[in-house]
């Protein structure tokens, strides 16, 4: 963090503003130690879950089964002073199963409004691909609105309010792909690759000695931060400062997505937003309260990848996404 000025060093108020931040940062930074009591690995996964946090937005998790996903979640939302609820996504889940629904109460003669799970801070969603595009389509109004409609009645959400869904890539049978209008809405889309030997290693050490995923309090995961953590980071993300050369580096990025000849389409203008601001939450987190071009480098990748959609013959030629944003990251001039 830069030094304060010399008219705020002796302001009671930057000085109280400052420590929250830092005080918030530090809670914020040691969710990753509590979730390592339960998750060997996977930071990347772990600081774009906190990224999301204080971007106030969702997290789409993709990996084969068995490498933690739910695991991951479970633990994050034990470290954190937040409400979480839970939902195994079927292909014969309804709407009202997630948003709620209207319930006759016969002694009152009278319908009254049930919630579902959606009224929570966490909504750990899995395997959201297999549940048909209807119930997927439920969840829309509140991860962009934060607000469910039922019966004409608008009802607000929770704050802080997260979806954090998971999907497997490599079991199609039975699953209904996520619609372009539903994948803009993940703020990140991380990836939760297989572990490296030595942490393979770590997990069947762990088990062997015990642990149990499904006791995580067993394993010693205690919340860390709450809701007063988040808000006072948040305040601290929104004034980290952004430099003109940087927004026009996060533009150049994402129109240079549009003319891609491996891509049918780019990022919007939307995708270029969220860029932005995961950029600015990383700088934070990171202890600067300025944007550099490497925090905008750092989150391309999980900002970026589910926002733009592979030609057929580029797929065909073994292009992905990933490589593809890679390339326009060293074709697009770096601001000095």
């Amino acid at each position: 963090m830069s030094a304060p000025t010399a008219q705020n060093a002796g302001n009671p108020t930057h000085a109280e503003n400052t420590d929250s931040a830092d005080s918030a940062r530090a809670s914020l930074e040691a969710l990753r130690s509590e979730i390592a009591k339960a998750v060997v690995g996977q930071d990347p996964a772990v600081t774009g879950l906190v990224v999301a946090l204080l971007c106030r937005g969702h997290v789409l998790l993709e990996g084969v089964p068995g490498v933690a996903k739910t695991l991951l979640v479970r633990a994050l939302a034990a470290s954190l002073e937040l409400d979480t609820k839970r939902v195994q996504f079927t292909p014969d889940l309804m709407p009202s199963d997630i948003t709620g629904s209207l319930v006759y109460d016969a002694r009152t003669a009278e319908f009254s409004f049930q919630p579902g799970p959606v009224f929570t801070n966490l909504l750990l969603a899995d395997e959201i691909n297999r549940t048909p595009p209807k119930t997927q389509s439920s969840l829309l109004e509140a991860m962009e609105e934060r607000q469910v409609t039922v019966d004409g009645t608008a009802r607000p959400l929770p704050d802080p309010f997260l979806v954090a869904a998971t999907q497997n890539p490599v079991e199609y049978e039975g699953t209904y792909p996520l619609p372009e209008a539903q994948l803009d809405r993940f703020l990140l889309k991380l990836t939760v690759p297989l572990p490296s030997r030595d942490d393979e290693i770590s997990v069947l050490t762990r088990h062997a000695e015990g642990f149990n995923p499904r006791d995580l309090q067993a394993a010693g995961v205690r919340p860390v931060a709450g809701p007063a953590d988040l808000e006072a980071a948040r305040d601290a993300v929104a004034k980290t400062s952004v430099s003109p050369e940087i927004a026009g580096y996060v533009v150049d990025i994402c129109r240079t997505t549009r003319d891609s000849p491996s891509l049918t389409f780019g990022v919007s203008p939307r995708g270029a937003t969220a860029l932005l601001s995961t950029a600015r939450a990383w700088a934070w987190l990171t202890g600067r309260d300025y944007v550099t071009p490497d925090d905008v480098k750092a989150l391309a990748l999980p900002t970026l990848r589910h926002r733009v959609q592979l030609r057929p013959e580029a797929e065909m030629e073994g292009v992905s996404a990933d490589s593809v944003i890679t390339a326009i990251l060293a074709q697009v001039p770096v601001p000095r």
